[in-house]
């Protein structure tokens, strides 16, 4: 009976048990696979990102929505960065993968070839990283998700507006995708009545040098405190550094990034820091919240500098899922066309409150930026800014962050109940000619305190106007970039002394005053030793005259030898002959020989030795007109060049002074062409070893800088022409630059002496250097007197053959 109810029982539900499991079979067969393609630069931080957050995504989404019958899967092929590339693999997903979809486009180029392969094969293209571009609006099948550039570039506006900023000078990458990007930001410039007064570009192969002379001439025109910044990562951080040596990141000037440069913007380790201070960058706002740092730190090992772009892959995924998904209950032919529709009718609820996504157009739009700064190594935010229906700064958010973008106003010192102004003195601290300038901190105090010639000048100068003096170094370059530092600094720095030439090239800049030492450059050289009434033995020495003279009697007897007994001029008396001899060699000297030779060989041995004697008379000649007439040198009348003399000399931290005389003793320059100041410093530290030769008024002199228009140069300038009427300056001259004990220059004076010897010695031609010439003489004497004494061995023969 039970085993009768319990068959009957298996047969009463059986048809309910196979209704089910016929209807999950069902199900199972239902689920749709969609495939999309994911083109990108695996190689790249932003295509790891991609790829890694794309598939926890989907893994994300249908974990919380495994009732859905659709799955969308990812093809990852890799780009390598190249367009072509990522147009051949596109091209081979769509046709031999059947992909609804792409994932793509890194950049502007890229965008508009995959774009252009979508159109003629209807699937869409959905880019997360391409730049915004008008161009790109023309193309139906591309999709984009990127920031807001219309809000981006109101931002901006209020910000220089609340700058109190009417001017800005644009710098930006030269390539195509930035410079279309940028054209936005330009147009509503315009709008809002922001001028822009100077504009630059700058190349991935612009030098440092190109980009700090770009600099300079963008500031000179422009004037402005403002830079929009609008380049890749890599060009950014070259442009501050360059920005940071030509003082332009001093407080009083503000750099602001846009949105894309902060987008491709990465804070690492080897990148200055330092250089970024007082940077205010904008970027697309990703709320910090549990899900984001969740998803983000699993999708990128927690790197929050690129939590942008995977909070965006998991917004596209949704939205791909989500289209997918609601495609399927429709019936239509083009999957593509019907995954495009569906995506432009969606939107997206972010990961936190604030994250979402609106699709506007073609492009799904993050509306919300947030502005940062650099404060130490790390970002800060200091406001958010949205538009909406309404645009505006978070002014509670900006409140904290004013202050620190208020351009600097003079300081003032309290002393004795007055108020005295802090006049801040810019100063050369390479301490190379110290009796001119020289800096030294005090360790005790940690203030600096400056010496020398220029300075004292300048306080006495500076002392009837009631300024504390505030002595800052500069060790940033050349005394150009002091002049330009000077200029861009109003807010910070007053004035520059030094030994600083007045040229006009600085005059663009600064005020000078006055100059306060010689004007002109001159030829300085080592004093020569007079020697009296025989200094026409100089050219040469000891054993070379000998050799001569030696060589001269040498010639005239071998010619007697062999003229005697065959030519009457030769012959006579003892004392005849013997006068013969000596007057025959000696006569050689200027050619003046009368005597007619007969023999061959005595004609042969007087042209070899009257080559000689040619030689020997070039040499005596040119010798002694070099060493006994002071060589006249075409001074350069370009002032550049007697700077640049300078600082050649100015190596490391050795005295410059002591480097020129230095120079000079070693024989390593013969003449030292310069500046007067320089020159004069010489001569009062060697008065009796150096002398100045020539001069010439082709520079300016000394001269103190100013910021243009304060008219404190004018008024020094009145100082120092008061100083030059009472003969101050030239005390002050006598005092600084001879400022040696006696006993150094005495020492200085005898090496310098004991340089004369060396050095007239080393001029002199020796037998040493010319015993080639009398290697030939010699020869040819000998050649001579052994024939004629074979000839006489012949005659003797022959007389002894006749005799007997």
């Amino acid at each position: 009976m039970k085993n009768l109810i319990s068959l009957l029982i298996c047969f009463l539900l059986f048809p309910t048990i196979k209704s089910r499991v016929a209807d999950q079979n069902e199900g199972v067969l239902k689920e749709v696979r969609l495939r999309v393609g994911l083109v990108v630069d695996l190689g790249s931080t932003e295509g790891k990102i991609l790829e890694t957050s794309f598939a926890l995504a989907l893994s994300d989404f249908y974990r919380i929505n495994n009732e859905y019958r659709t799955r969308v899967s990812v093809l990852a092929r890799d780009s390598q960065g190249d367009p072509l590339l990522a147009y051949a693999a596109v091209t081979n997903l769509i046709k031999n993968a059947n992909v609804k979809a792409i994932i793509g486009a890194q950049s502007l180029q890229e965008a508009k070839l995959l774009a252009a392969a979508s159109k003629k094969a209807k699937v869409p293209i959905i880019s997360l990283l391409a730049p915004n571009s008008l161009s790109l609006n023309k193309y139906d099948h591309l999709i984009q998700t990127t920031h807001d550039p219309t809000s981006e570039a109101k931002g901006i506006t209020s910000l220089i507006h609340d700058l109190n900023q009417t001017s800005v000078a644009v710098i930006y990458e030269d390539a195509d995708d930035w410079r279309e990007s940028l054209q936005r930001l330009v147009e509503h410039f315009q709008d809002e009545r922001v001028s822009i007064d100077g504009t630059a570009s700058f190349s991935e192969s612009s030098g440092e040098n190109h980009m700090m002379n770009q600099l300079r001439k963008v500031t000179k025109v422009s004037r402005t405190a403002v830079f929009v910044v609008h380049m890749s990562d890599s060009l950014v951080s070259r442009l501050l550094h360059c920005a940071e040596k030509l003082g332009l990141m001093e407080q009083g000037h503000v750099w602001i990034l846009t949105a894309r440069t902060m987008h491709h913007f990465h804070f690492s380790d080897h990148f200055s820091t330092r250089s970024m201070q007082g940077v205010i960058g904008f970027r697309s706002y990703v709320p910090v919240s549990s899900n984001i740092m969740n998803f983000t730190s699993i999708a990128t090992n927690a790197l929050m500098e690129t939590k942008r772009y995977s909070a965006w892959a998991h917004a596209v995924a949704s939205i791909l899922a989500n289209a997918a998904e609601r495609m399927s209950l429709k019936t239509s032919e083009n999957v593509s066309l019907n995954l495009l529709e569906t995506m432009r009718q969606s939107s997206y609820k972010g990961l936190s409150h604030g994250g979402d996504i609106q699709m506007v157009g073609n492009k799904f739009i993050v509306g919300t930026f947030e502005i940062v700064d650099m404060v130490g190594t790390r970002e800060r935010r200091i406001g958010l800014w949205s538009c909406d229906s309404f645009c505006g700064i978070r002014r509670d958010v900006m409140a904290s962050s004013t202050n620190d973008l208020e351009i600097p106003r003079h300081r003032f010192l309290e002393e004795n109940g007055k108020t005295k102004k802090v006049l801040r003195v810019l100063v050369p601290a390479g301490n190379k000619v110290p009796n001119l300038v020289s800096m030294r901190l005090d360790p005790e105090t940690g203030v600096y305190t400056a010496t020398g010639f220029c300075i004292e000048v300048f306080k006495t100068c500076i002392a009837p106007f009631n300024y504390q003096l505030e002595f800052i170094p500069y060790n940033n370059g050349s005394y150009n970039n002091l002049a330009y530092l000077l200029s861009t600094q109003s807010g910070k720095y007053d004035a520059a002394v030094g030994d600083i030439t007045i040229t006009s090239n600085r005059s663009l800049y600064v005020d000078f005053t006055l100059p306060f030492t010689d004007i002109g450059i001159g030829i300085l050289t080592v004093k020569k030793r007079s020697q009296g009434m025989w200094t026409f033995f100089d050219p040469f020495d000891t054993s070379l005259w000998l050799a001569s003279g030696a060589f001269f009697i040498l010639t005239g007897v071998v010619v007697w030898l062999v003229e005697r007994s065959v030519n009457p001029e030769f012959q006579g008396s003892w004392g005849q002959q013997l006068c013969i001899m000596l007057w025959f060699g000696f006569s050689t000297i200027v050619f003046a020989q009368r005597e007619k030779l007969v023999k061959m060989s005595s004609r042969f041995l007087v042209i070899v030795w009257l080559f000689v004697v040619l030689i020997l008379t070039s040499s005596y000649s040119a010798n002694l007109t070099s060493t006994k007439t002071i060589s006249r040198i075409q001074l350069n009348h370009q002032a550049v060049f007697a700077s640049t003399t300078l600082n050649n000399m100015k190596l490391g931290s050795i005295n410059a002074v002591e480097a020129y005389a230095q120079g000079l003793r070693d024989g390593t320059l013969s003449h030292i062409i310069n500046e007067l100041p320089y020159l004069n410093l010489l001569l009062g530290y060697y008065p009796d070893a150096f002398v100045m030769t020539d001069r010439e008024s082709s520079t300016n002199g000394f001269g103190f800088m100013f910021q243009r228009g304060s008219g404190l140069a004018t008024n020094v300038s009145r100082e120092i022409a008061k100083l030059r009427s009472l003969g101050t300056l030239k005390d002050m001259e006598k005092r600084w630059f001879q400022k040696l004990d006696s006993l150094n220059v005495r020492s200085n004076a005898e090496d310098v002496a004991s340089l004369n010897d060396v050095d007239e010695a080393s001029n002199r031609f020796s037998f040493r250097e010319l015993r080639g010439l009398f290697i030939i003489a010699g020869f040819a004497h000998v050649l001579v007197i052994s024939l004629h004494l074979v000839h006489m061995r012949q005659e003797l023969l022959t007389k002894l053959q006749s005799f007997y």
